[in-house]
């Protein structure tokens, strides 16, 4: 499936519970928010946060960057009352926490019949059933929470995310395979530029659409990291003139650059030229 032309480079956590914050995430070069009201926010901020939010998103203009709650789950004292405080608000997604079967989908679903839905990633038994969890018709995208699967599995840090390979690679394939966004999970070392510079390669490399972050200084790196390069473009639309060329002298392949271009080289070509184009929208707004 093609995948949505909506950039997600950038995807930045922001606490609920703070309004200079939430008034500061208006001016930066984001993609996307997720506005949190689980972890980042206290037990006892909680009732409050969640208040404040809602006035926040009902009144203020964040421009293109795509609007994210991530709710308090419905096995807690707070997911029901986050659930019908923002099933109606005027939000891209709500990211429901901790999923570990589609059954965790389907009770959020029940309970906000409109609004898009984003999964949390961050369990080992959601990485096992990340094929059915990708599948539900109301999921829209997923988000991989790399710490969370690190407690659980007990693993320690490494620089290659060795221990995390099979959980990403299962969630990608999964995501890929329903043609959901997929969002790579977070790097704790928000002063150390080179390893989120390291780690952005990687989840690109890998296939993520773009990366969480905690920090508005690890922006300007995600966001070149998971944009097209100029050589890319460049190639691309090379590709698509060399093909087009091709298929009007009646042959179905071109060559470009001694390579061999097929039509689902231009498949990924036109995805290339949309997400840049997409990039340039955003941009100017």
């Amino acid at each position: 499936m093609d995948q949505p032309a909506r950039p997600y480079r950038s995807v930045l956590y922001i606490p609920g519970s703070k309004p200079r914050a939430l008034e500061k995430a208006r001016e930066l070069a984001t993609d996307a928010i997720i506005f949190d009201l689980e972890d980042a926010v206290t037990p006892d901020e909680k009732p409050a946060a969640r208040t404040l939010l809602r006035e926040v998103l009902a009144s203020t203009d964040y421009g293109l960057r795509a609007r994210i709650v991530r709710v308090n789950g419905l096995d807690t004292p707070w997911g029901a009352d986050d659930l019908a405080a923002f099933a109606g608000a005027n939000i891209d997604a709500l990211l429901i926490p901790k999923v570990s079967c589609a059954a965790d989908v389907q009770a959020v679903a029940a309970l906000t019949p409109e609004v898009p839905l984003w999964a949390m990633m961050e369990t080992a038994r959601g990485m096992l059933n990340a094929a059915e969890i990708a599948a539900h018709p109301r999921l829209t995208g997923m988000v991989m929470g790399t710490n969370d699967l690190a407690k659980e599995l007990g693993s320690r840090f490494r620089a290659d995310r060795l221990p995390m390979q099979a959980g990403l690679g299962l969630c990608l394939l999964a995501a890929k395979a329903c043609g959901l966004t997929i969002v790579d999970g977070v790097y704790n070392a928000f002063k150390d530029d080179a390893g989120l510079r390291a780690e952005c390669a990687q989840g690109r490399d890998m296939g993520f659409d773009g990366k969480t972050l905690i920090h508005p200084a690890q922006l300007e790196i995600a966001n070149e990291a998971f944009a097209p390069s100029e050589t890319e473009i460049d190639l691309a639309r090379r590709q698509i003139a060399a093909f087009d060329a091709a298929e009007a002298a009646g042959q179905g392949v071109a060559v470009v650059d001694g390579k061999i271009v097929e039509n689902l080289h231009i498949v990924t070509a036109r995805q290339v030229l949309a997400k840049a184009g997409a990039i340039a929208a955003l941009n100017a707004n």
